[in-house]
Order: C-alpha cells, then sequence, then structure tokens
C-alpha cells in the first residue's frame, strides 16, 4: 500500500464478542461493507480500528482510505476471517432503514385494509388481529425490543405525542431517544404489544399490565407491560428482565467493607426485620433477591410475596399478588404464616396492616425481608410510625435499615484521572472524607484527611464499548444502619432521627453521599454520578464539578 496506507496489526480480537460503534458503521452502506469486505469497528483518538477479509485488494484499500479520510482519522488494520466476518455483518443493524422499510409495508397494509373496508363495509376483528400479528407491525415490534436488548436496556417507552410517536430506551437508568415514529403507526404497535401480553386490545381508557416472555440467543428474557392512557393516546412501557441472567453478588452490587459485614452477620439471626429502602428503581428488590440467595439452603423454608416477580430463584416459593382478587401484601402474608416459613419476603410494605403483620411475624420467629420508600435509612423508623407502628414494637423487631441509590460505572475500558480537579469539588469531597470512621478512611485509602493531594476523582472518555458515553452499568451507594441494643431503646424511647443518626455515627454509619465518595475515591463512578443521586433537597445550590 502507499505510505499513507493503513497500519496493519496483530492484536487478537474476540470477534464473537466485539462491540461496533454504531456510529461508525452508519456512515457507510451495509451494501459497501459486504462489497469490499471490512468492517469498522472502534475508534480512538486519531486511528479507527477497522476489520478487512483481505487487506491487498486494491479496491478494499481505497474504501477504507477514503473512509477514513472522510472522517480526518488513520486506519488500524485488523485481519479477519471470512467466518468472522460474518460474524460482524450480522451484528451490524441499520435500524433506521429496517424501521422505513417496515413503516412502507405498514402503510401499505393500511391502504390494503382500507380498500377491504370499502368494498365489504366493515373487517372483522379476528381479521384485524391477524393483521396486527403479522409483519410489518410484528416485525416493527420484533426490532424495537431487538434493539432494546442489544443495548442492554431496563425499560422501552413507546410514547404517543402530538404528531408523532417516540420510542425511548433506559440505559443505566437514562433515558434515551432511540426512534421517531408516525403518529398513525403507534396504535398497531401498542396493539400488538398489548396482544403479546394478553391485555385488552379494545379497553383504551384505563390503565393495564401483563407479561410476555421471549427467547434470545437462548436465554429466557420476561417483558413487564405497563399500559397507560395519555391525553395524545395509550403509553407504553416495558420493563425487561433476563431470568437467565443470573443474580449478582454483594460484592457487585458494591456492598462491601463495614456495610455487607453487618448485613452477612444480620441475615443469619433467626428472627427480625430486615428493611431495603430508596425510590422505584432504585435496585431494592435486587438487593433482596440477592440475601435470599445467600440463605436460599435445604433446610430453610423461603417463602416471597411479589408484585411481580421479577427473578425466579429456585429452590424458593414465590408468589404474586393479585390485588383485583384480594390477594394482596396483607392477604397474602396472613397465609404465608400457616405455611411454616423461616425466612418470608414481603415485595413492599405499603400499609399499617402489611406493617403489623411484617412485624408480628417477626417477633413470632421468622426472618422478615421488605421494602420501603424512603429517602434514608434511618427515615424508616418515621414512616412505620407514621403508619400507626408503635415505636415500642418496632424496637423490638428492626434489626437492620439499609438505603441505596444506583450510580453509573465508568467504563473500565476508557476510565481515566481527572487533572486538575476542580477546587470545589477537592472541598467538597474532604468535607465529607472527614467525617468518615476510622476503618472506612482505611478502605479509601486516604493517610492524611487534611491533604488534598490524595484526592483522586475518575471518568470515562468514551470509546465503542460504552457507545461513547464514559459509563458501563450501574453500581450501588448505600447506608446501613444496624439495630443495636441502645439504638433499639432510642426507638422505643420515641427519640429524634438526629439522635439516632449521631448514635449511628458512633457506631460507624457511613452515609449514601460518603459511600458514593468512596466509590469516586476507587474509581468506581463520578463525582457528577453521586451529586445527582444524593443532592439535598434543601435548596442548595450545586457544586460545579467541571475541571478548571
Amino acid at each position: 500500500m502507499e505510505n499513507d496506507a493503513p497500519d496493519a496489526t496483530v492484536e487478537e480480537i474476540d470477534w464473537q464478542n466485539v462491540e461496533i460503534d454504531d456510529a461508525l458503521i452508519s456512515i457507510l452502506p451495509l451494501d459497501s461493507l459486504k462489497k469490499y469486505r471490512f468492517v469498522p469497528f472502534s475508534m480512538a483518538d486519531n486511528h479507527i480500528k477497522v476489520a478487512v477479509v483481505d487487506d491487498t485488494d486494491v479496491n478494499t484499500q481505497n474504501a477504507i482510505r477514503f473512509f477514513t479520510h472522510k472522517n480526518k482519522k488513520k486506519a488500524l488494520i485488523y485481519p479477519i476471517r471470512e467466518d468472522d466476518f460474518r460474524v460482524l455483518i450480522g451484528k451490524i443493524r441499520n435500524q433506521n432503514a429496517e424501521i422505513g422499510k417496515m413503516i412502507d409495508a405498514f402503510e401499505s397494509s393500511l391502504d390494503d385494509e382500507e380498500t377491504s373496508r370499502s368494498k365489504s363495509g366493515y373487517r372483522k376483528s379476528k381479521e384485524r388481529i391477524n393483521v396486527l400479528k403479522d409483519a410489518p407491525v410484528a416485525k416493527m415490534v420484533e426490532v424495537i425490543i431487538k434493539n432494546a436488548i442489544d443495548g442492554r436496556a431496563s425499560d422501552i417507552h413507546i410514547e404517543p405525542m402530538d404528531e408523532h410517536v417516540r420510542v425511548r430506551y433506559r440505559v443505566d437508568g437514562i433515558l434515551y431517544n432511540s426512534l421517531t415514529l408516525p403518529k398513525k403507526i403507534g396504535p398497531a404497535i401498542v396493539s400488538r404489544i398489548k396482544i403479546l401480553s394478553n391485555l385488552k386490545i379494545d379497553e383504551k381508557r384505563k390503565p393495564q399490565d401483563g407479561r410476555f416472555r421471549i427467547k434470545d440467543l437462548g436465554h429466557s428474557i420476561d417483558f413487564r407491560v405497563s399500559s397507560f392512557p395519555t391525553s395524545y393516546g395509550e403509553k407504553i412501557v416495558m420493563r425487561i428482565l433476563d431470568t437467565s441472567a443470573g443474580l449478582v453478588n454483594l460484592d457487585q452490587l458494591g456492598i462491601e467493607g463495614r456495610d455487607k459485614e453487618i448485613l452477612e452477620r444480620v441475615i443469619e439471626e433467626p428472627h427480625g426485620i430486615i428493611l431495603v429502602t430508596g425510590p422505584t428503581g432504585s435496585g431494592k428488590s435486587t438487593t433482596l433477591y440477592s440475601v435470599l440467595r445467600i440463605l436460599n439452603r435445604e433446610r430453610v423454608n423461603i417463602v416471597t410475596l411479589e408484585d411481580p416477580v421479577e427473578y425466579v430463584l429456585e429452590g424458593t416459593n414465590q408468589s404474586q399478588v393479585r390485588p383485583d382478587i384480594d390477594y394482596t401484601f396483607a392477604t397474602g402474608l396472613r397465609s404465608i404464616l400457616r405455611q411454616d416459613p423461616d425466612v418470608i419476603m414481603v415485595g413492599e410494605i405499603r400499609d399499617e396492616i402489611t406493617a403489623e403483620l411484617a412485624i408480628h411475624a417477626a417477633l413470632t420467629g421468622h426472618l422478615v425481608l421488605s421494602t420501603l420508600h424512603t429517602n434514608s435509612a434511618i427515615g424508616a423508623i418515621s414512616r412505620l410510625v407514621d403508619m400507626g407502628i408503635q415505636p415500642f414494637l418496632l424496637s423490638s423487631s428492626l434489626k437492620l435499615l439499609m438505603a441505596q441509590r444506583l450510580v453509573r460505572r465508568i467504563c473500565p475500558e476508557c476510565k481515566e484521572e481527572i487533572k486538575d480537579l476542580n477546587k470545589d469539588a477537592k472541598k467538597t469531597i474532604m468535607s465529607e472524607i472527614k467525617k468518615l470512621p476510622q476503618n472506612s478512611l482505611k478502605e479509601s485509602g486516604i493517610t492524611d484527611v487534611n491533604d488534598p493531594n490524595q484526592i483522586r476523582a475518575y471518568h470515562g472518555k468514551g470509546c465503542a464499548r460504552c457507545q461513547n458515553k464514559g459509563t458501563k452499568g450501574r453500581v450501588g451507594i448505600y447506608e446501613t444502619v444496624e439495630i443495636t441494643d441502645e439504638i433499639g431503646r432510642m426507638i422505643g424511647d420515641g427519640k429524634r432521627e438526629s439522635e439516632i443518626e449521631a448514635k449511628a455515627r458512633e457506631d460507624g454509619y457511613t452515609t449514601m453521599k460518603q459511600n458514593g465518595i468512596m466509590k469516586i475515591i476507587k474509581g468506581v463512578t463520578t463525582i457528577e454520578e453521586v451529586q445527582r443521586v444524593t443532592e439535598d433537597d434543601d435548596g442548595k445550590e450545586a457544586v460545579n464539578f467541571d475541571e478548571d
């Protein structure tokens, strides 16, 4: 090749698992990639990595040269076998082109339907359902779901707007726009999803809930579906639950150090209540499932009440509540107590009756796990008191309170230290570090709390692995309060939250924000992420964490 020809490299690549940068392959037509047999798959700094079947072919060389010059980059050539090349081509999905073809096909089917109506005067509902089951509507829904799975989305939002239908994916807790579809396609997509979920397609006035399951590359994936009437039509939200993905352990969740030691010790106690608190989507259920996996032994009878059952845990007795037939957490909990349980998991404590039954179960020799919607761990105490629970009952039954939030992980492939960290950021981090107990300081690796040069923070600069986001996956930040005898007495005496927190700090308690600060220093997450989920709602101005 000429002097400006691409550089060859012998670095080994696992082509089966390589992730292709969508921003690169969207520039070139799929037909051109097949013709010249090369695939650009990653971009870093001033280079584009290109997989090439035959780098001696002059036409291929010219095509690569044109592509890289157009993007003002230099190519790094990676030789690839024909069969691996086919794997890469199979991964490439020109989403907009696919959707465009399906929209055209759908509009043609609408024209055919109108012609049929004009001739027959009506269209049978059964025929209408068959249309929704066939392409292109079914194919369109399949593409939307497939792209969500490939993009590691946790939720799919299909939202009718004034002039179009918007499709958004939630990835690592953040919603991203994905597609914009013509408005007239929305009702057909909603009806198709309703058919899959066994919902009533003619009921559009009130919300409905359902679920369905698909197989993707051998994995069973459940979809929890919710339809909701809005002023522009029905909105659909699908929660993606990969039932075959396997549950993660406490370390993978981000529970470590003192918090992990306390949790592992308390769950081995024969009775009491363990509460995990936080808003919707903060990972509470995942934490409880990880605890149940630890407790799931032959000699232990575990019974759960959930809404819905999100992950199947073999060896446990999982039951889904059905409020429509008066099978609620409260009524189910009464029946559970006659099932000779050792461990009871209640999906959520929502009212006084459920709280009273949970406390009764704990006081009569059962270990009870549940969740509660509060902002902090200690806030669960006042929440239960507000429900009508007597403080002396809480002091006798509560064993552990844990609050959590989810923050995005820094992508390990493109993580780098932030140079010249903003002074305000250092000041904020140091103020929290100074409040850490000695054992937590050791975990963070800080030896001098007054030395700002020991403060380290990281971010992801963006790469093909993380789709140039700089983050990939999520991890929890936690605060854990063990209900010791002294704290139990304070709860029974009706002490204020601030007094209970002061005592917990003496015992080594750290807040979620402090736990997040420790994960910042370790390079797990970013300053902005911790601030995003722990920022006080007291009107304080947010600190600007940008570099100077």
